[in-house]
C-alpha cells in the first residue's frame, strides 16, 4: 500500500482529524486518482492517518497509507497531482512504497515553544529542568472514557530545554507516541498544573519526526 509523507502547518493547524480525513478524500478524487473501499454495509475510501493531530499542532512529519483503483501511477506524479488539489498548509513532501509496519512506529520528536509576553520568570530555565527530571509528574488524560491522572515521565525519552530570547524557552522531546502515548500538549498542562508562575502565556506544538523502536526515522 502506498504511503504519503505530508506537512500540516499554518492556519491548517485549526483542522480537525476528521476534516483532515475529509479533504484528502476530496483532493484525491479532483487529483483523478480514484480510491479503493473498504468491504461491507457502509464502505469508506481506503485513506488512513498513522497518528492523529490535535488541533492546533503543526507536524512536519505525517504519514497517511492510501489504496488507488485500476492501474498504477507512479508516485511522483501522485505527489505533484495531490499537491495541486490541497489546500495550503497541507503538503506533500513524499510518495512511496514499501513504508514501515505501524506496529514498529513508537516515537515522537516534538518541539514545544514557551511565550512568555512579560518576559521569562526568573529562574525559568533551571525550574522547568527540574520539574521534567522530577521522578513522576502526573497530568489529567482525558478520554472518551473520562478522566485519569497519568504519569508522564516514563513515556518522555528525551528532553531539553533552551532559552530561545527574553520571552521565549522551547522543550525539545522525544516522547512515547504508541502503547503508551503522549500528547506534546500534555507537557504544557503539567507546567500549568506544577509550575503555574511558568505557564506560558501562549503555546505552540510542533511534530518534527516520528521514530522507531530503534529511534531510527519512521517512513
Amino acid at each position: 500500500m502506498p504511503r504519503l509523507l505530508f506537512t500540516k502547518t499554518g492556519d491548517a493547524v485549526w483542522m480537525s482529524h476528521l476534516d483532515l480525513m475529509r479533504l484528502f478524500q476530496r483532493a484525491f478524487k479532483r487529483a483523478g486518482l480514484p480510491l479503493t473501499h473498504t468491504k461491507g454495509f457502509n464502505p469508506r475510501p481506503s485513506v488512513s492517518i498513522a497518528l492523529p493531530l490535535s488541533v492546533g499542532v503543526e507536524s512536519l512529519c505525517e504519514l497517511l497509507d492510501f489504496d488507488l483503483e485500476g492501474e498504477a501511477v507512479p508516485c511522483q506524479e501522485i505527489k505533484n497531482r495531490l499537491n495541486a488539489a490541497l489546500v495550503p498548509g497541507v503538503q506533500v513532501l513524499d510518495c512511496y512504497e514499501g513504508g514501515n509496519k505501524l506496529k514498529h512506529l513508537a516515537y515522537l520528536r516534538c518541539a514545544v515553544e514557551l511565550e512568555y509576553d512579560g518576559g521569562i520568570p526568573s529562574d525559568g530555565l533551571s525550574t522547568l529542568t527540574a520539574l521534567f527530571a522530577a521522578p513522576a509528574l502526573e497530568v489529567d488524560k482525558h478520554s472518551k472514557n473520562g478522566i485519569t491522572r497519568q504519569n508522564i515521565i516514563p513515556m518522555i525519552k528525551h528532553l531539553a530545554i533552551r532559552q530561545v530570547d527574553a520571552q521565549t524557552l522551547v522543550l525539545e522531546a522525544t516522547i512515547c507516541c504508541q502503547n503508551p502515548s503522549l500528547n506534546p500538549t500534555q507537557l504544557v498542562t503539567a507546567i500549568q498544573h506544577h509550575a503555574p508562575a511558568l505557564a506560558p502565556s501562549f503555546a505552540k506544538c510542533r511534530r518534527l519526526d516520528i521514530l522507531d523502536t530503534k529511534e531510527a526515522i519512521f517512513r
